[in-house]
């Protein structure tokens, strides 16, 4: 760098007398003296592009944002860019250096493109308070073991885009909602029992079982949500059962085995009936379902009717009983069949019934006597 100052500081210095200092000393007089600085342009611009700012990848400028930290959505900090203009850096490095400048700050100076949203942000204070609004909620189940959906599971839910817009994830929501019931329902699930001969088997499939409503349950989660309310609520069921347990049938149940054609009735896990059976006929295609059921309904006497047959336009059979109690709607059922040469044994691979549980007429007349509708009935192998 170099300065020039028109040889005024020499002829200032030339006027002076050595031998009239003491007089001068008591005198006050001042001269003005302009310098006129300059550099090597070239010099000072190849210099600033061996600078770190220049010469290091830029980092482009991150706005704050919210940020769940385990309790609360909080406002994480801005990151500052580091990307800048080159030739206006050398343009204002010039300019300090002209003005003997030492140093420059270059974020003061608006080098650095600044983040859109700050910690000190108001947008942002708003947005973390809405976050933090529906982080309020807080729903327990009343299961077996209590299910809690609070502000760790709520604030997974929670997003927000380029625009500060808040998004509950409604689709999410539905997904908990069915892992949810696919945890607890049972209707049509694989349960494991031990029959009463202690024979550990597993039951699945039939119409009994619990089943959440999933529309009506997803409905009211987001609702909560929404509201940020606290809550412990009872799931809605479009079906229940008697227990929560493995075996959701309690101990007061109807079981029929369908390889020993044997049933029993257990009340409060005792039995206190039991009795041979036929069941329907494997080799004509008509076996009994297995599954888990209920006595739907209960007739005395009745006429059990078959399927139509389509060339005689007739059923297949019209066969008076004195003893009706219906598990499903297709029509299977228990009832008396005197016309049975015997019961238990093998007796269904060749004189089984079209589906139904037949019985002794005497064991169907008391079997009839102590249950009632609505009794879970167990079919298994």
């Amino acid at each position: 760098m170099d300065w020039d100052d028109n040889l005024k500081l020499d002829y200032i210095l030339d006027k002076q007398n050595a031998f009239a200092w003491p007089l001068e000393f008591f005198k006050e007089k001042s001269e003005e003296v302009v310098f006129r600085v300059s550099c090597d342009e070239a010099a000072l611009s190849k210099k600033v592009d061996t600078l770190d700012a220049v010469t290091k990848e830029p980092i482009p400028p991150q706005s704050a944002y919210p940020k769940f930290d385990g309790n609360a959505f909080v406002i994480e900090p801005e990151i500052y860019g580091t990307a800048l203009d080159a030739e206006k850096l050398k343009e204002k490095v010039l300019q300090f250096t002209l003005d003997l400048k030492e140093t420059m700050d270059l974020q003061e100076e608006g080098f650095y493109e600044k983040p859109k949203y700050t910690t000190e942000s108001e947008e942002m204070l708003q947005i973390c308070k809405k976050l933090n609004d529906y982080c309020r909620a807080s729903i327990t189940y009343e299961m077996d073991t209590p299910v809690v959906v609070d502000k760790a599971l709520i604030s997974t839910w929670l997003s927000v885009d380029d625009n500060l817009n808040v998004t509950l994830d409604e689709e999410a929501v539905r997904s908990w909602i069915l892992e949810f019931d696919a945890r607890y329902d049972t209707l049509g699930a694989t349960r494991p029992l031990t029959t009463p001969a202690g024979k550990a088997t597993e039951v699945s499939g039939g119409t009994y079982g619990w089943s959440i409503n999933e529309d009506e349950e997803y409905a009211a989660l987001l609702n909560s949500i929404r509201n940020g309310e606290v809550l412990t609520r009872a799931v809605s069921y479009g079906q229940t059962a008697a227990s929560h347990a493995p075996q959701d049938w309690g101990n007061t149940f109807l079981e029929v085995d369908l390889t020993t054609q044997h049933m029993w009735y257990l009340r409060d896990g005792a039995v206190v009936f039991e009795s041979d059976v036929v069941t329907g006929s494997t080799p004509g295609g008509m076996g009994t379902p297995a599954g888990v059921y209920t006595i739907l309904e209960k007739l005395s006497p009745t006429i059990l009717v078959g399927n139509i047959v389509p060339e005689t336009g007739k059923p297949e059979y019209r066969t008076p009983v004195d003893f009706w109690m219906r598990v499903t709607y297709s029509g299977i059922g228990f009832h008396d069949a005197t016309w049975q040469p015997a019961f238990g044994g093998d007796v269904y691979l060749w004189n089984g019934s079209h589906g139904c549980i037949n019985m002794p007429y005497y064991n169907a007349q008391e079997l009839y006597s102590i249950i009632d509708i609505g009794l879970p009935v167990v079919i298994h192998y």
